[in-house]
């Protein structure tokens, strides 16, 4: 049977969800406000801030709306962008995104509980056993919301959400009534190179513009999944207006541009009471905590169900296809994202955040190239919702995004670069033994996704893995050639305090490097031996683009 042919879990169940609510959902997962910008200010500049916030939508933000509206209209299903990827690409690549875009929210997500810890922990001068007390009870209450459903998950969204937005909207009011500054001077620090402020900034940028398409996952548990498309285009003008606004008043008002950060310096809230109104500061302050709320509870709902989807399609183990039978919810991997939660929410948001870039960046590229490719395989596939352009123009709108993927690979920092490379290698890691462990899509469709009896994998898959190891190791040559010339040694020695920590962090990109070459040609040999080139399933005999792309 084909991939859409595929029958829903019948343990999931589905809701009619209106658009706000979507819409609102959609919200918190992309932005829930716009905290974070505060430390793109000082390092890149005022002025080229306001730029990039301006820029960025149109060459990042708004491709990654439209691609996944696109996709999801055509190809609504529980996984969303890891079922676009099988369609794409196959099964060997649309795992490495599912595993890669779910491992980053395993971690990604527990950041929000451990700033919203750090934020109470610092204004009530909470202990390190209170603090995580604290973190553990939104843990606990906020996995028990997901267990009820994605209609109390929506609910939430929509109520905080509407606080952010009218939080932020006050603060655009009370700095724009006490403009004072240009806010888009200086457009760079003094003493900085235009090339330096644009790598310190964009990485930042990025992230604020990430996320469009995590409601796509929840797609079999919707009734009327063409919904979410439209929530999509609904909300990214609404999450441009949140960041910009605020961002323009704010500096105007403040000024001392050099002085904002998340901790310890001027932030949105300063805008209130500077102005004198220190009760919408408090206000404020608490909206800034609970916004953090919003994107963990929305996340575990997104992130629990590539790992449902993975089971499902027997790449992860079974146990994760178990749905509560009162309200049809995947309970197992939404109980084990808030575990997952519970052991490192003691670790610091630097510790947590360092495997999470280069796992995101490289998901977002397949599903990318995958927009690209169902426009070129299957350009008559019903899509409900389809960007009004011609395939080309498509293509050369995805193209600016996928080279800034690249980009924000190497600058975002050594540290992140090492752990990113630590991520990707989890994934043909783990697909090779789920693949051996539970057979794959094998098990559901033995002709269109066969098995060679050589390798207990999928035909051409020992070469795709031979190829994407070729892939780290050109990447992880750059990094060794690029990092040491872009990098502070001195910025890591004082930041985690261990003298000589780039040298080493070199050392082991140096190696993972010159091992994944190793691996790369290990595999190519044994693929010319196993998996010969045009040793296909009988399946892919008369479709000759289809290798192509597997290939």
């Amino acid at each position: 049977m084909s991939i859409m042919e595929q029958p829903a879990n019948p343990g999931l169940k589905k809701h009619y969800m209106k658009t706000t609510t979507v819409a609102f959902m959609i919200y918190s997962m992309v932005c829930a406000g716009a905290y974070g910008i505060e430390d793109m200010i000082p390092v890149a500049g005022p002025g080229l801030t306001m730029v990039m916030l301006l820029i960025l939508p149109f060459i990042w933000g708004t491709p990654q709306s439209l691609v996944n509206a696109e996709l999801g209209s055509a190809i609504p299903e529980e996984g969303g962008y890891y079922k676009w990827v099988q369609r794409a690409l196959g099964e060997f690549w649309a795992f490495q995104a599912g595993w890669w875009r779910t491992i980053s929210i395993y971690f990604d997500n527990t950041l929000y509980v451990v700033l919203a810890g750090a934020y109470l922990a610092t204004a009530a001068h909470l202990s390190d056993t209170e603090a995580y007390i604290f973190k553990a009870a939104v843990i606990i209450f906020f996995t028990y919301i997901n267990i009820r459903g994605i209609k109390d998950v929506g609910a939430v969204s929509t109520i905080i959400s509407i606080l952010v937005i009218v939080a932020f909207g006050i603060v655009t009011v009370i700095g724009l009534l006490h403009w004072h500054a240009n806010p888009f001077v200086p457009f760079i620090p003094e003493g900085q190179s235009l090339f330096e402020s644009i790598g310190y900034g964009l990485a930042i940028g990025m992230w604020m513009y990430s996320g469009y398409e995590s409601m796509s996952t929840l797609a079999g548990e919707v009734k009327n999944p063409q919904v979410i498309p439209k929530a999509l285009l609904i909300t990214a003008p609404i999450i441009i207006a949140t960041y910009i606004l605020p961002t323009m008043a704010g500096i105007a008002s403040v000024g001392r541009w050099d002085s904002w950060a998340t901790e310890g310096g001027i932030t949105y809230s300063d805008v209130a009471t500077s102005a004198g109104y220190h009760g919408l500061g408090l206000f404020f302050v608490a909206v800034a905590v609970i916004a953090q709320f919003s994107i963990y509870n929305a996340y575990i709902a997104s992130g629990s169900r590539v790992f449902f989807s993975l089971a499902e399609d027997n790449l992860a183990p079974k146990f994760f296809t178990k749905c509560s039978k009162k309200r049809g919810v995947p309970y197992v991997t939404v109980l084990s994202m808030g575990i997952f939660s519970l052991l490192i929410s003691p670790f610091s948001f630097d510790v947590i955040v360092v495997v999470d870039v280069m796992l995101l960046m490289a998901s977002y590229v397949l599903i990318f190239i995958s927009g690209i490719v169902l426009r070129i395989k299957e350009g008559d596939m019903p899509r409900p919702f389809k960007v009004p352009v011609g395939t080309k123009v498509f293509a050369a709108m995805c193209i600016p995004p996928i080279l800034i993927a690249f980009i924000a690979l190497f600058i975002n920092g050594t540290d992140y670069f090492l752990g990113g490379m630590v991520g990707i290698i989890s994934g043909p890691v783990m697909y090779f033994v789920f693949k051996r462990l539970y057979g794959g899509m094998a098990k559901i469709d033995s002709v269109k996704y066969p098995l060679n009896p050589k390798t207990g994998l999928g035909f051409g898959d020992v070469r795709r893995m031979a190829w994407m190891f070729a892939g780290l190791t050109v990447t992880g040559l750059i990094a060794l050639g690029f990092l040491p010339w872009y990098e502070d040694p001195a910025y890591y020695t004082d930041y985690y305090g261990v003298e000589g920590l780039f040298e080493a962090m070199m050392r082991w990109i140096e190696y993972i490097t010159v091992g994944s070459g190793i691996v790369a040609v290990l595999l190519a040999v044994i693929a010319r031996r196993v998996d010969p080139a045009g040793r296909i399933g009988p399946k892919e005999v008369n479709q000759p683009v289809s290798i192509i792309v597997e290939e």
